[in-house]
């Protein structure tokens, strides 16, 4: 929205509607509507749309600080042998631990996020990705603390 166009564009409203959905997903749409100064039959309709066209994919939990400082977590960047990468990826989303694999360009084919309730199961995970047949090698990076998270 420019300061020459009161009116944002589609593109605009959507992306401020999913920055308030990403905060808080249970907002009810009277709200987000006086907050994008839109109607509710529009929000209603925005979010039919990006659920539809995939841009909304589902609704889910927020883990709270309580939770998150009970948690250690680690990135676990691993090189695959390309043969068994999809039992690999099989294998890596067994692991309950694992909150996300990602393919990433450089040295390394994939990055995880581990997350465990203590040191003692996250080096158990750590060394269970490590053992597997398809992972070349790996190298892991405790998270100390958070700075940023949306």
């Amino acid at each position: 929205m420019s300061a020459d166009n009161p009116h944002p564009s589609k593109r605009e409203l959507d992306a401020r509607l999913l920055a308030l959905l990403r905060q808080d997903s249970r907002v009810p749409v009277s709200e987000l509507a006086h907050v994008l100064n839109v109607s509710r039959a529009h929000v209603y309709a925005s979010i039919a749309r990006m659920e539809q066209d995939g841009t909304i994919d589902g609704y889910t939990v927020r883990l709270g600080e309580a939770h998150d400082r009970r948690m250690v977590r680690a990135h676990v960047m691993m090189t695959t042998l390309p043969k068994l990468l999809d039992e690999t990826n099989e294998a890596l989303a067994a692991i309950p631990e694992l909150t996300g694999v990602y393919a990433i360009a450089g040295e390394y084919d994939l990055i995880a996020m581990v997350e465990a309730p203590s040191l003692e199961r996250l080096n158990d995970v750590i060394d269970a990705i490590g053992r597997m047949e398809g992972i070349g090698r790996t190298m892991s990076a405790v998270v100390l603390a958070t700075r940023l998270r949306r």
